[in-house]
This record gives structure tokens, sequence and C-alpha cells, in this order.
């Protein structure tokens, strides 16, 4: 027996050194440690509390057997990356209202451990976060509702005499759960990427609505289970059509994105920026378009490989989208081009802009397989739209390429701008090597008088 637990250890530890866990920066590492030990050892109190009833296993399975249900849909469409937004809130915060702790601790373990085997495989670090994460929101959010109501009380008996009561214990327990799961998000966006908006990520107003929809339907969930749990039958297909329509939003959200970066694709930057210029126009109004291309990208892509390339796209678009407002425009438009369009912006404001953005890149905290640092460096070229001026993007697009090659031609790494205040027309430039660093659609092979 002695030998042969050895030979278990001797065989599986050098398994646990190579989990991809171990490979995460430190203060990632530190944030999963503690919340996943916090979860199991909430966990662990909360089953030596508890008391099983037959009752309450049915409820939990029926209720289970609905988020189950939810997850079969989302298979049909296949979970996308990144921050996911579904209705298994709608089945799993009854749980935390009607049913004992330890089930609410519990149950989006279950629900993930599905998730990971029907629809998509994710890191099984990933996976253990988000069940942690899940599972301490829903164990404060029972914390808060049982706060809110007298001591040793039914809550499905207590709902009937003191509803009032009920709907704000429930409501309050309900947002706890919501704020608590997104400052746990939250805080691995900021150490993952601390240039990365958690605004936009996180707290974009068609998101908030969803949440808000989907808070309120688990609540009229809950509520109805007090009548009769034949109202599962009711809520299910009411469910259906709210995760539809979150799936439906998604879906034109992925239409007007870049697969790679998430920001706004070719097509759609075009039309908003033409609509956002023609109002610049109308309204007498200062706007600003810059080019931004990354430094000898393909070097990159030839000496580390195109998954590194792929990082590195991803990091400068959380960085434009971490830097620029709200009310920006940020795109991609193929290879190593971004563009931005900066409305209600004068020109030197758009240059100090862009500036930052360029700084910002310089400083990104990229590695390579063998943990060498990646240097990233990008050239940025602005023109401004003066207020009173009248220009068309493909004008603006024109003298802020100008910029750009003027950028590239003076040592890369910096910001050249350009202003319709001096005159404003395209020339010829001179043409770039073929599958060279810079290489635009023709549209940009233009120049501008500076």
């Amino acid at each position: 027996m002695v030998h042969a637990r050895r030979a278990v250890f001797r065989h599986g530890m050098p398994r646990v050194r190579e989990w991809a866990v171990w490979s995460l920066p430190r203060p990632l590492l530190a944030l999963w440690s503690v919340v996943t030990c916090v979860y199991l050892a909430w966990i662990i109190v909360g089953a030596a509390r508890f008391h099983f009833r037959l009752s309450d296993l049915v409820l939990f399975a029926a209720l289970l057997a609905c988020g189950a249900f939810s997850v079969e849909m989302a298979r049909r469409a296949s979970e996308p990356a990144g921050v996911v937004k579904d209705v298994y809130a709608v089945w799993e915060l009854p749980v935390v209202f009607l049913l004992p702790g330890l089930y609410a601790l519990i149950v989006p373990a279950i629900r993930l451990t599905l998730t990971q085997w029907r629809v998509r495989r994710a890191p099984a670090y990933k996976r253990v976060y988000t069940v942690a994460a899940i599972g301490i929101a829903y164990g404060c959010a029972r914390m808060v509702y049982m706060g809110l109501l007298p001591a040793h009380v039914d809550p499905r008996a207590y709902l009937w005499s003191h509803t009032e009561m009920w709907l704000i214990a429930a409501g309050c327990g309900a947002l706890a759960q919501w704020a608590i799961n997104q400052g746990l998000i939250a805080a691995v966006f900021r150490l993952e990427n601390p240039a990365a908006s958690i605004k936009h990520e996180l707290f974009a107003k068609e998101m908030l609505h969803n949440d808000a929809t989907e808070l309120c339907a688990a609540l009229l969930v809950a509520v109805g289970m007090t009548i009769s749990d034949l109202t599962l039958i009711i809520a299910l297909p009411l469910a259906t059509l709210l995760q539809r329509s979150f799936r439906h939003a998604q879906l034109l959200n992925e239409a007007r994105a870049d697969a790679k970066t998430g920001l706004l694709n070719a097509a759609t930057w075009e039309r908003e920026a033409g609509a956002e210029i023609a109002r610049a126009v109308r309204t007498s109004s200062p706007l600003a378009v810059a080019l931004l291309d990354l430094d000898r990208f393909k070097q990159i892509n030839d000496t580390h490989g195109h998954l590194l390339g792929d990082e590195v796209l991803r990091a400068i678009a959380d960085t434009m989208t971490g830097v620029l407002r709200d009310y920006d425009l940020a795109g991609r438009f193929g290879g190593e081009e971004f563009v931005m369009l900066l409305p209600q912006t004068r020109a030197t404001d758009a240059f100090r802009i862009a500036e930052r953005v360029r700084a910002h890149i310089a400083r990104l905290p990229i590695a390579s397989p063998t943990g060498e640092r990646v240097q990233v460096t990008a050239s940025i070229g602005v023109a401004a739209l003066d207020a009173g001026s009248s220009r068309e993007l493909t004008d603006l697009l024109a003298a802020a390429d100008a910029a750009l090659y003027r950028a590239k031609a003076s040592g890369r790494d910096q910001v050249q701008m350009i202003s319709t205040t001096r005159g404003l027309h395209a020339v010829s430039s001179l043409p770039r090597a073929v599958g060279g660093e810079g290489q635009r659609p023709s549209l940009f092979r233009r120049a501008a008088s500076s």
C-alpha cells in the first residue's frame, strides 16, 4: 500500500505542477486562490449545518432541470468567448430564496460542470473561478435576504403574510448577488489588462438592462413557486424567450464587431463615422480621425508566431477601449491597422488622446512564450476637422493616412497630425512595398498637404 501511494504521488504531482493555473501572474493566482478557498470553506460550513428534507430536494431538482434545459439551449448556439449573458439566474436565485443555503452554493458548480461537458470546454481554472465567484455571490445574497427577514421564519410562508417586506428582502439579496459577482469579474478584468474598459465589458447599457430583466424574472419565478411548483411549466417558455432575446442581442453585436479584437469592423465603423462627420459638419462641431498602424508587426509574427500576434492585436484593442471615451468610435480596418473617430474634439485634444494611446501601447506588458518581453509600438496619424469646415470621411481618412505615413518616415512610435485649417486635399503618395508594413487598401493610398 505504501509503495502504491508513493507511485501515485510520483506520477500525480507532475500533473498538478503542470496545471495551467500556475502559469497565471501572481496577482491573478492570488485572487483565484482566495476566491476558491473562500468558496470551498463556505460549502464545508454549510454542509455542517445542512438538514435534509425530501421536499427541498424535489424543488431543487425541478429548478436544476430548468437550468439544464437552458444549458441545452445554449449548446445549440454554442457558448461565445468572453463575458456571457444568459438566463441561469432565473432558476438559481429562487434556490437562494426558497431553499437552504447549501443548495445555493452548489448549484453553480453543477450547472457549469454541465456547461463544460455539453457546451464548450474552457480552461478548468477559469470554470473553477466562475463557479466560486457565483457561489460566493449567491451565499452573500442569501445572507442579505435572511438578514432582512425576521429570525426563524419560513420564507415561503412569510411571503403571503408580509409580501412587501419579502419582496424588499429578495430584491436586496438579488442586487447584492449582482454587485458581488460583477465585482469579482471586474477584479479579473483589471488584473488581466489594466487598460481594458470594465465599463464597456460589464456595465454597458444593454448589459445592465439584460441584468435587470433577468433579476426581475427570477423574483417572479420565486414568487410563483410559493403558489405552486407547476409555475415552472409557465415560466420555462418565458425564460426561453428571454434567453433567445439575449442571444439575438449578442448576434447583433457580433455582426458589428471584428471577431479577433471586439472593436467595430471596417464596414460598421465607416457607416457610423460617416454619420458622425455629417452631424459635425451640420452643427459646426470639431472632430478628428486617427489611423493607427503597429510598427514592424510582421516581424513580431515571424519571430514569435501568429498566436502572439493575435494576443498583441487584442491588447491594442483593449488599450484603445480603455483610453478612449464612451462616445469615441474605435475600429479595426484589417491586419495591424486600427482607426479612431473622436467627436467633439479639437485638433490639440485629438493629438493628446492619440499620444496617450501611443504611450499606453508602448508600455504593454506582452511576453513571448519563452518569457521574453515583446516591445510593441505604434505610429498614429491624426486629421482634425475644425469647427465650421466641411469635409467627407474619405478626405479625413486620406489626411490621416498622410500623417501616418509621415510618422512612419520620421522614425515610427510617434503621432503626426494634419488640420483642415491649412487646406485639405488628396494627392498621390509614394507607393509602399507590397506586403510591407503599413500596407492599406487603395482608398488610403493618398496623402494630403500639410
